[in-house]
């Protein structure tokens, strides 16, 4: 089945955060914060018209008919023997991760995060009071990677990990997923592992494998974070979940998760079951979709003096460097040009930016047009 995803869906005035922002100004076209400008795929569409139709909306919680569509998704798509006993749900990633951060010893304690990094990473450990140590990732001008040796002498209790990594795009390969998981338990650190991106590896020579799948040892340290919100574009319909294999790391997870009174959308539980049952063949194509638009990026960007950027291995995100193209403030000069991207400083990386492409090829090449008339004006 042949799915549009060329087709332009008008969000303009549907109260949508990526779109309002610019409100003023109608050229604007918003690249920045990470949901895609698709159609959710057709079967979530009717699990949520159903739901609505059933017409009342009091707290609910995940069934163990979704419960046992998350265990067969993970064998299928991972080959990750779960059990639905292990799942902890939430409202979103980001509620999970202050949550985990909260788990690492007592107030003050390291909280470790590899830069650059999705904005929430750098903000979760102060919310949870804790104490934020940057490790940044190395970089030999092709590939990030770990610094282990900084890690292992950052003193953290724990390690928030980004897997697949936003806004880099990186797939962790499993020597250094292993090596990783090695360094955190001989370090007696634990991992929240936020792995919303598996999905979407777009690479087809990249495998995405959950940290807690490697073995026992490093699963029972381990809290991945995974949710269908990314893959089937429902972020706004705030349903995610933990995959907690430890039974007291379990209990001290659900504990700070409870204690936030945080409940999963009733909407979105329809929603995540009927994606997780029923759209598997919508994500293929989307998977395909986002790899064309990532290489329209990697050309448009070689022709674009100044600008420079690792191939991305998974995500809808592609993290440009400007430094070299004396910009002085390069997401300024964008935004003027029209185009609004996330910027560097909020990832810990001061002139680079980060461009959404979840979108019909048309936005993506008028957007590129743009830069490039940006950069030819110097």
């Amino acid at each position: 089945m042949a799915y549009d995803f060329d087709a332009a869906v008008d969000r303009r005035d549907s109260g949508s955060l990526k779109w309002s922002r610019y409100a003023s100004r109608p050229d604007v076209l918003p690249m920045w914060v990470a949901d895609m400008d698709f159609a959710a795929p057709g079967p979530v569409l009717e699990a949520i018209r159903a739901r609505v139709a059933h017409g009342v909306f009091g707290y609910e919680q995940a069934t163990h008919e979704l419960a046992d569509a998350v265990v067969a998704w993970c064998a299928a798509r991972y080959e990750w023997e779960i059990d639905r006993s292990w799942l902890v749900w939430t409202p979103g990633v980001v509620p999970g991760l202050i949550a985990c951060a909260a788990v690492a010893g007592g107030a003050g304690d390291l909280v470790a995060v590899t830069t650059p990094i999705y904005p929430p990473f750098l903000e979760a450990p102060g919310v949870a009071r804790r104490t934020l140590v940057k490790v940044p990732l190395a970089f030999d001008g092709e590939k990030y990677g770990f610094d282990f040796d900084g890690l292992a002498a950052s003193g953290a209790r724990m390690l928030l990990l980004c897997s697949p990594h936003n806004p880099t795009g990186r797939v962790w390969t499993r020597d250094e997923l292993a090596r990783l998981a090695e360094l955190c338990c001989d370090r007696d650190m634990i991992v929240c592992a936020d792995e919303i991106w598996s999905d979407l590896v777009i690479d087809p020579a990249a495998r995405h494998i959950p940290l807690a799948s490697l073995d026992s040892k490093i699963a029972a340290r381990t809290v991945t974070l995974m949710a269908p919100s990314k893959t089937f574009n429902i972020a706004g319909l705030y349903c995610s979940f933990a995959v907690v294999p430890d039974a007291k790391l379990r209990r001290a997870f659900a504990a700070e998760v409870n204690a936030r009174h945080t409940h999963v959308n009733a909407v979105g539980l329809a929603a995540a079951l009927a994606a997780y049952r029923e759209c598997e063949p919508w994500r293929r194509e989307l998977v395909a979709y986002l790899a064309r638009n990532h290489e329209a990026i990697l050309e448009a960007a070689g022709r674009m003096g100044g600008l420079s950027m690792a191939p991305a291995e998974a995500t809808y995100l592609a993290w440009i460097d400007c430094r070299g193209a004396n910009l002085g403030d390069p997401n300024e000069r964008f935004l003027k040009a029209g185009v609004a991207l996330s910027d560097g400083p909020a990832f810990d990386a001061p002139g680079w930016v980060r461009l959404n492409f979840g979108c019909p090829r048309s936005m993506l090449d008028e957007a590129l047009s743009r830069m490039g008339k940006v950069l030819e004006n110097g």
